[in-house]
């Protein structure tokens, strides 16, 4: 067998093998990656870093500036920050201008391209102390999420409108009622019975009533917000149950919500909403011999905690942690996507979702929100 160490170097090999740990000792002496490979990432890189002072004027900003926003790095330099971003996620902004730590912080929200278009954005910001002039900056580095959002947005769509077709049979049998009510007052009125004045006042509850449960099942179908702000946790289950309640009787269920004070939270109301219509639309579900659903609001100084509790089979230890994963299911026709969703809003407002046994059936979904959220997420 031929021995390599002994075969002949080829003189046209224009580079020689370089031992690893004096490579990156050599970069360590130096204290900076070498500029012609500072140069190629720049030049072909895809994230977007950019060099704020920490009134959010730019410093800096990389060539992929042009692949990402249009822009060319000169035209970005002096321009402030907060001006390229959309008018509902400045405060992330300023919140990171003002954060003295040098903790890096990850969020998103959307940035305006030159054509005047709004891109879905990930950025991960901290402070730092620029080397050569001993003053505080935000470095920033930020990547085009936009497919990523988009995808999300279509798995939600998808699912908000399989719970609406699955709800369509209980609504039906909702509406009906209240207009036969409205049917049999109205032939009275025709027929020139006393007392409609009576009869005006529970036609217009009647009315009512077609007008909430409607409106509720129309929520369910537009897009998810991103706006935050204080709202009254119980205002939002008393809408859910209005909406949840008829399918719930078709299963010989019955909900009831308990409560003690009128708890608000800083949430955003599309989202929590849709949270707690999945949970109870799931207890529906498995409780195949009917029975009740209990939602608990309970709550201290920081948080406040929500527990729908089910009498159906229950959910097997084994399968507990993977109940939150894409596509997981223990029901016929489910999608598999309602609490990977449900986990998913949950950690954007800094809440999070633990499943317990209900003794002595069933399971306890236990949802918590904080009071506050942080501007940052």
């Amino acid at each position: 067998m031929e021995d390599k160490s002994k075969r002949p170097s080829n003189s046209n090999l224009k580079y020689e093998s370089i031992n690893q740990e004096d490579y990156i000792g050599s970069i360590h002496t130096l204290g900076e990656m070498p500029g012609v490979f500072h140069d190629w990432i720049d030049q072909y890189g895809f994230d977007f870093i950019c060099v704020c002072d920490t009134r959010g004027n730019i410093l800096y900003a990389s060539s992929s500036a042009k692949r990402l926003l249009g822009y060319e790095p000169d035209d970005l330099t002096g321009e402030r920050s907060i001006d390229f971003c959309s008018p509902q996620d400045r405060e992330k902004l300023i919140s990171t201008f003002m954060n003295q730590n040098n903790k890096a912080t990850t969020f998103d929200l959307q940035i305006r391209q030159k054509s005047g278009k709004y891109i879905w954005v990930e950025t991960i910001a901290s402070h730092v102390e620029d080397p050569n002039t001993k003053n505080d900056v935000i470095l920033a580095i930020t990547r085009d999420i936009s497919d990523k959002k988009e995808a999300e947005e279509m798995m939600i769509r998808s699912e908000k409108m399989s719970v609406a077709g699955q709800l369509a049979a209980g609504i039906a049998h909702e509406i009906r009622n209240p207009l036969t009510s409205l049917k049999g007052f109205l032939q009275l009125i025709q027929a020139g019975i006393d007392g409609k004045e009576e009869y005006y006042t529970i036609m217009n509850e009647e009315i009512e009533k077609i007008e909430t449960i409607t409106s509720e099942l129309l929520f369910i179908s537009k897009p998810m917000t991103n706006d935050r702000r204080k709202e009254s946790i119980i205002t939002m289950l008393q809408d859910v149950c209005t909406l949840l309640r008829s399918q719930a009787k078709l299963h010989n269920i019955d909900l009831v919500l308990n409560y003690e004070e009128n708890e608000v939270i800083d949430c955003d109301r599309s989202q929590i909403k849709q949270v707690f219509i999945n949970l109870i639309k799931n207890a529906v579900e498995v409780m195949e011999d009917g029975g009740r659903i209990t939602v608990d609001v309970e709550s201290d100084e920081d948080n406040v905690w929500v527990d729908v509790a089910d009498e159906g089979p229950g959910i097997p230890k084994h399968l507990v942690d993977k109940i939150k994963e894409p596509f997981f299911t223990t029901k016929k026709n489910g999608t598999g996507l309602g609490l990977m969703i449900t986990n998913q809003i949950l950690e954007k407002h800094e809440g999070g979702l633990n499943v317990y046994d209900n003794e002595p059936t069933g399971s306890v979904f236990r949802v918590q929100l904080p009071r506050e959220v942080s501007k940052a997420n």
